[in-house]
């Protein structure tokens, strides 16, 4: 099954772009026969062995034979079983290969895809020849795909469900209940192709497995949300030596950013923007204390202490402004004051001596990084690319801010020195330039490392929860220019832990005193 002249709908936020050499990329043919729960079949992307597919219906099997060189990176090809359908869903299956194989990377899967087109938004649970399982995605067409692998070697039943723009891959083995993983956000428009499918992982070779106790069942409906706020969440401590996490504390609601006190006594931590702060016990754990700041600051999750715990910075809301507004308190949230005039702006990062406030501010429809006395007076403008610029942090001796912009195309994290970017943002260094999407780099207080969030590739911006990674790595040395990790090397940035977030996991600055630790929050989907 060959292609035919068509083109790609481009996802939420993303302009309707042509491929190299002029053409769009075709979409895959398929013969419309019923072949028992699903419509029709076909080869998707480039498959120069012919894929196939028969049905044995007395024993609900079917039994697909497969080639293309992968479903991976940023193209895919297989042969697919499908059907089309809209809202909530599950299909699961019991999946076994047939032979030993060539490749042990060839792949059973379960997928759901917006189109056919080999380079499509989609996401599935793919069952590798190896025993490898993971749950698979790319959020928008032609992004690298990233994945989640389960801790389950082997399944033999396989189930992925779709709850609104959420993914969510469950896999179990014979006689053992179904281990569910993080889940993925991936926007699908209207009707999509939801079925199953065999790839080779190589184009030459064809593959063969087979697929039994098939069903497809109708989910409740839920709005579609690319950053869902019906979540449990979990603040969290991550130790850099024992490489373990620590929640300490769990509530069936929304909070968000905890950053620690620069005594190490206790973390804050905002919700339906109130501000609290978590005193922690004797077992380190804590629960949450409102701040004496009064309600009718409408405080987002850009915060943090002053670097002597006197003070307090935040951003909110307060009439008669419309919107953020950075302000200075007393550590309890006593006496605020307003320090920036213009709106929008948002706190980010206090300097080492506690005389400047980093912030980011939409001037002339451009967001850019500024700062402004701590005390309050005039702002002064720091970059000015026509980036989107945001996240600015010190590092700790003062001489740098790190942020992170998509001035280089995808989000990287950049530096300045702290007086500014010079003109036309000369002075500016890129820091990392992988293919992942990089926001909010926190350097730790001894100058050491620096961590960072990492949305998948292909996430327009930071305004959603799904699989996202938590990545360090070494502070650039302040006296000479930064340098960027090898990009053939994919363990160049190590990744510390993968896990459900996105906005409101790490937005500030949240490393202890000590440089050991480090908070955030991780989310689990509610129904």
């Amino acid at each position: 099954m060959k292609f035919s002249d068509g083109f790609c709908r481009r996802w939420l936020f993303v302009v309707l772009l042509p491929l190299s050499f002029g053409a769009y990329v075709a979409e895959a043919q398929q013969t419309t026969n019923s072949i028992g729960i699903f419509e029709s079949h076909g080869d998707v992307g480039d498959s120069p062995k012919e894929g196939s597919v028969s049905y044995d219906a007395a024993n609900r099997e079917y039994r697909i034979t497969g080639g293309g060189a992968n479903m991976w990176g940023t193209l895919d090809a297989f042969h697919f079983v499908s059907k089309r359908m809209s809202g909530n869903f599950a299909i699961t299956a019991d999946v076994r290969f047939i032979g030993k194989g060539v490749e042990e990377h060839r792949k059973a899967v379960l997928v759901v895809r917006q189109s056919l087109n080999p380079n499509a938004p989609y996401a599935d649970v793919a069952l590798h020849g190896d025993g490898l399982t993971a749950l698979q995605f790319r959020p928008i067409p032609g992004a690298e795909t990233s994945e989640v692998r389960s801790d389950v070697n082997a399944p033999v039943r396989i189930r992925l469900e779709r709850r609104g723009d959420q993914f969510l891959m469950s896999v179990g083995k014979p006689g053992k209940p179904l281990e569910a993983s993080i889940p993925a956000t991936v926007g699908l428009d209207g009707p999509v192709y939801v079925g199953i499918g065999v790839c080779s992982h190589d184009a030459q070779v064809l593959e063969t497995a087979v697929f039994s106790n098939v069903s497809i069942e109708e989910l409740p409906s839920t709005e579609p949300h690319l950053n869902p706020e019906n979540v449990r969440s979990k603040i969290s401590i991550y130790d850099t030596e024992s490489k373990t996490v620590q929640v300490i504390y769990s509530a069936d609601k929304l909070w968000e950013a905890p950053n620690w006190s620069p005594d190490g006594k206790y973390l804050l931590a905002n919700s339906g923007g109130v501000i609290y702060r978590f005193p922690f016990d004797a077992k380190g754990e804590a629960q949450p204390e409102k701040l004496a700041l009064d309600k009718a600051y409408d405080c987002n999750n850009d915060k943090a202490l002053s670097p002597d715990g006197e003070r307090l910075a935040f951003s909110a809301e307060h009439a008669p402004a419309r919107e953020s507004q950075v302000y200075v308190s007393n550590a309890d949230g006593t006496s605020p004051q307003m320090v920036t005039a213009n709106i929008p702006s948002y706190f980010h990062g206090w300097s080492p001596d506690g005389r400047w406030l980093a912030f980011v501010g939409e001037r002339g429809g451009n967001f850019d990084i500024y700062r402004v006395s701590s005390m309050g007076g005039q702002e002064e403008r720091l970059t000015s690319s026509a980036g989107f610029d945001d996240g600015p942090d010190y590092s700790p001796d003062g001489k740098w801010i790190y942020i992170n912009t998509d001035r280089s195309g995808g989000w990287d994290i950049w530096r300045f020195p702290a007086e500014g970017a010079g003109a036309n943002d000369a002075k500016a260094e890129r820091v990392t330039g992988d293919a992942g999407e990089d926001w909010f780099p926190h350097p730790s207080p001894d100058g050491k490392r620096m961590v960072f969030l990492t949305f998948p590739p292909g996430t327009k911006g930071h305004d959603f929860k799904t699989a996202v990674q938590l990545r360090m790595i070494a502070m650039p040395s302040s006296d000479a220019p930064a340098r960027l990790p090898k990009s053939d090397d994919e363990n160049a940035i190590p990744i510390l832990t993968q896990f459900f977030g996105g906005q409101g996991s790490i937005n500030v600055n949240s490393w202890s005193p000590d440089s050991r630790k480090f908070a955030f929050v991780s989310y689990e989907l509610l129904p």
